[in-house]
């Protein structure tokens, strides 16, 4: 993993003075670079035109919580209680019953976004390579269901557009991308035309531990809604959520309750709490007294069946 580069604002940057090696023509070797420098900045400024001003959290999770109110639930990598963690079977299983479903993006050694968790494949395909050692057409030829049991043996890790295009289909699913290491703004890029190629700006929101990856985001497009997914929640949550543009925060049960107050702090301002990976009852309960927006779990027909029984009328 290359290690995280702070951002710096070219609004309170002192400005260098150039000097004369600067202010000549650059050499023909460097015009090719510079040129798709210049390229990147221009679809980055295109993607803002076009896209809203201001993006919210309640645009993707309606209202925010108010304590002991049922919180979204988010399909975690697809419904892995019922076929195999980010394959398509698991994740049409989500769509088609959940309003949202969470899954992981990595990028393959020629550059192709694929859903997969994992650092390496030796759990799920049996192999000691990562996924950004392979080609694609290599990748597709692995099983990524024996795994979890025979009955889905043969099937393939796909890549995000298939993920997209079934998103497409259903109008009411949404997703929780999660952009896995450290990306820069030109392969942030890759994802975020796909996004917009099939018409779901708005109906993915990206999130990321890494701060690189969330910076790459903000410059590429800054009004792209996005997550930070962060292990222990700071009791203010709002500075860093205003630093890098978010609409909300991944983190864990135990970070909720080590600190209550910084989920109302975040919903003050307009932001939202998600807590990950809840598969029991007694901590989707904890959750919710203090009103989290959205339980990212492996059990979602189970809190379903568990939110209707506690929650009357949702």
């Amino acid at each position: 993993m290359r290690p995280t580069r702070d951002a710096v604002d070219p609004a309170t940057a002192t400005p260098a003075r150039p000097s004369a090696r600067l202010l000549r023509p650059p050499r023909p070797l460097v015009r090719i670079p510079l040129a798709a420098a210049g390229m990147i900045a221009t679809a980055g400024l295109l993607w803002t035109a076009s896209t809203p001003t201001d993006v919210y959290a309640i645009d993707v999770f309606g209202a925010l919580r108010q304590p002991g109110d049922a919180a979204a639930i988010i399909g975690h990598r697809g419904d892995r209680s019922q076929a195999p963690e980010n394959t398509m079977p698991a994740l049409e299983l989500a769509m088609d019953e959940l309003a949202y479903v969470e899954t992981d993006v990595r990028l393959t050694r020629d550059g192709v976004p694929v859903l997969f968790h994992d650092t390496d494949l030796e759990r799920v395909a049996g192999r000691d390579d990562t996924v950004e050692e392979l080609d694609l057409a290599d990748l597709e030829r692995l099983d990524a269901g024996a795994w979890y049991s025979d009955e889905w043996a043969g099937e393939r890790i796909p890549t995000l557009e298939r993920f997209l295009v079934a998103l497409a289909e259903r109008d009411d699913a949404r997703a929780l991308v999660e952009l896995k290491a450290d990306w820069t703004p030109t392969e942030v890029r890759t994802v975020l035309d796909l996004v917009e190629r099939h018409g779901l700006r708005g109906r993915v929101v990206f999130q990321s531990f890494s701060v690189e990856t969330l910076q790459s985001i903000q410059r590429v497009a800054p009004t792209t809604p996005r997550i930070m997914l962060i292990r222990e929640l700071p009791a203010d949550p709002v500075p860093l959520a205003e630093q890098l543009g978010l609409i909300g925060f991944g983190t864990t049960a135990a970070s909720v309750t080590a600190v209550p107050d910084a989920v109302d702090a975040a919903h003050a301002a307009g932001v939202a709490v998600l807590c990950y990976t809840l598969n029991s009852q007694d901590r989707w309960q904890e959750v919710s007294e203090l009103g989290v927006d959205g339980i990212i779990t492996d059990q979602p027909s189970d809190l379903d069946a568990w939110i209707a029984s506690t929650s009357p009328g949702t």
